[in-house]
């Protein structure tokens, strides 16, 4: 039966169609980017204007913490001599004079660390699929339509086009009465898209439904890169599951039962992989113990004035953006994909990885298109679901469960070349510098840890040191803050944040601090292990520290707490139903869903 159309539903519908920036060398000064059309954010903020859903500060008593454009270019991008930035450099094939090999072009010739050995960078406390849950559920949250880095009026008058309740909005959209070409027929189930296989052998996985190769789905954002648009589709197909299994329940009501399942995943699954288990108890004391909601309250400290319908900047401007630093250069789809012949004679390291960014379609995993269909996602290479991510199974090579990055000041090459912000010249593909890098759009920045740091100074929000203060912590100085990555090298090679602008000599950047925080914390394991070998130092797993995991940890819950009809509200007794080994994680979503 078709559902009556809500304002708040109209919203979600209308604010499908406005483009917005994702959420993820340099590209040019900031003196020299374009501001947006003034229609696009006045359209927006008419929408919303009389809506609930706005962003609110944590610290409103805190000054906003600012600094000059040149020194946090300089912070995210480096200057090429002594100072490598928070961009790190590509991983490339070398000659045997140790020099950056180059294809027949002129391009450089991208690799990676073997597959069967350890790479430095990796995270052994989180799978690679975590990164792309933690983007998935951004987009359920949070959708800002300022896509320009220009002075606002006030940092909190944005509208956000997200109801600021995890409510599964980008996979729903406004529902079946307002979009019904996302649902089948009957209102219940939502549409699906073509088979894709494993290099040519069967698979149980699907593509999103495209429109002449463009996502039909409740938020474009799920379809910006490979992983994620597959994610997606692996939402759609639980969905459809719990539909398939419930006959008698409508839309509505399968709806939330989906919905309190994916909230609970976030409380017991995704988050302790990024901020400790220890923390989540802290703030969330009991809630999940015997696999049941439990009697437990929320402990709120720094997010216990937050109010229905509103939205921390410094969660969404700062925190969440934390994840950045845990993406990966290159990513295995499926240990079918082997490469070409030629790939693997030449650059075997690489063969059958694809980039997560790249100037050529058929290299990057670059959405907003119809990727080839052999490149079908095994997820048992992204979840904990037949096999551990484990340092004892680096050996396993391309079977083995990939491991996200750590948290740490370091973003990955490709993410300095968004593919959002560059210049198309075909469905995936990009004009590109003589060495092979996405060339930017004329006025606008590609450079992620760039933009990180634009938009922290736009939001005005305040210092990380202001914050620890303001929290009752300790911070940590300047000088004891680094940039580069969180690996036995970088103990010896990182320099501090002061080597980059005098204005970072009393204070940094919150989203620097909150990675800093992290790998100072790793950095501190990392000596204190100093007679263990190198790859098992580098194996220290890394999370949020107390600055970062508390706000992340305190956002959700608060969140959750603003929102009657959340899991916190669901009775005592509450408990999954879809459980896997006795309990419900992504691992059971995915074999719930069949796609794994």
């Amino acid at each position: 039966m078709p559902l009556k159309p809500t304002r708040r539903s109209f919203i979600r519908a209308a604010a499908t169609s406005i483009a917005a920036p994702s959420l993820w060398a340099c590209s040019p000064s900031l003196a020299q980017t374009t501001s947006a059309p003034a229609t696009t954010v006045d359209a927006a903020t008419a929408l919303v204007s009389s809506s609930k859903e706005a962003y609110c500060r944590l610290f409103k008593d805190l000054p906003a913490a600012k600094f000059p454009n040149n020194e946090l270019e300089l912070l995210a991008c480096g200057d090429n001599k002594n100072l490598s930035g928070m961009s790190a450099a590509p991983e490339t094939l070398k000659d045997s004079q140790g020099r950056p090999k180059r294809d027949a072009a002129g391009k450089l010739v991208i690799s990676a660390t073997p597959e069967n050995e350890l790479d430095d960078e990796e995270n052994f406390a989180t799978p690679v699929g975590y990164t792309y849950l933690g983007q998935f559920i951004d987009h359920d949250l949070t959708l800002n339509p300022v896509d320009h880095f220009n002075p606002l009026a006030r940092a909190t008058d944005t509208p956000n086009l997200r109801s600021c309740e995890l409510d599964l909005d980008n996979l729903y959209g406004a529902g079946p009465g307002m979009v019904p070409y996302m649902y089948s027929p009957d209102g219940r189930s939502l549409v699906t898209g073509r088979p894709l296989t494993f290099d040519g052998k069967a698979s149980k996985v699907r593509d999103l439904p495209r429109l002449n190769g463009r996502a039909v789905i409740g938020d474009k954002r799920n379809d910006e890169n490979v992983i994620v648009s597959q994610l997606h589709s692996a939402f759609i197909e639980f969905h459809n599951a719990v539909a398939k299994e419930d006959r008698q329940a409508d839309f509505e009501q399968l709806r939330r039962t989906v919905t309190l399942h994916y909230q609970w995943l976030i409380l017991t699954d995704f988050l302790p992989k990024v901020v400790g288990q220890q923390m989540m108890d802290s703030v969330l004391p009991g809630f999940g113990q015997d696999g049941k909601v439990g009697t437990g309250k929320p402990k709120l400290t720094v997010a216990a004035s937050m109010k229905p319908g509103e939205m921390p900047v410094e969660f969404v401007d700062a925190v969440y953006r934390a994840a950045h630093s845990a993406v990966r250069p290159s990513y295995r789809l499926n240990t079918m994909m082997r490469g070409t012949e030629e790939e693997r004679r030449l650059n075997p390291d690489l063969a059958g990885r694809k980039q997560i960014f790249a100037a050529s379609a058929y290299a990057g995993l670059n959405g907003f298109r119809e990727y080839p269909s052999n490149w079908g996602i095994d997820w048992q290479l992204y979840f904990e679901i037949d096999r551990k991510l484990s340092f004892e199974t680096i050996s396993d090579g391309p079977k083995r469960v990939q491991a996200s990055y750590k948290l740490d000041t370091s973003l990955v090459n490709p993410l300095a070349y968004l593919p959002e912000f560059s210049q198309a010249v075909g469905r995936g593909d990009y004009a590109h510098s003589k060495d092979g890098y996405p060339l930017a759009k004329p006025g606008l920045i590609s450079n992620l840890a760039y933009r990180d740091l634009l938009r922290g100074n736009q939001r005005e929000l305040p210092s990380g040191q202001a914050v620890a203060i303001a929290m009752g912590l300790e911070p940590i100085e300047s000088k004891h803050l680094m940039v580069g990555k969180a690996s036995v090298d970088g103990l010896e090679e990182n320099k501090s944040v002061l080597d980059y602008g005098d204005s970072f000599k009393k204070e940094t950047p919150l989203w620097f601090y909150i990675l800093a925080e992290a790998q100072a914390l790793w950095n501190e394991q990392a000596m204190a292990l100093s007679t263990a070998s190198e790859d098992h130092r580098n194996a220290i797993p890394n999370y949020l520290g107390p600055v970062g995991g508390r706000l992340m940890a305190e956002t959700f819950v608060a969140l959750l707490a603003n929102d009657p009809k959340s899991i916190l509200y669901a009775g005592a007794n509450w408990q999954p139903r879809y459980l896997r080994q006795e309990r419900f994680d992504m691992a059971a979503l995915l074999t719930r869903a069949g796609v794994a």
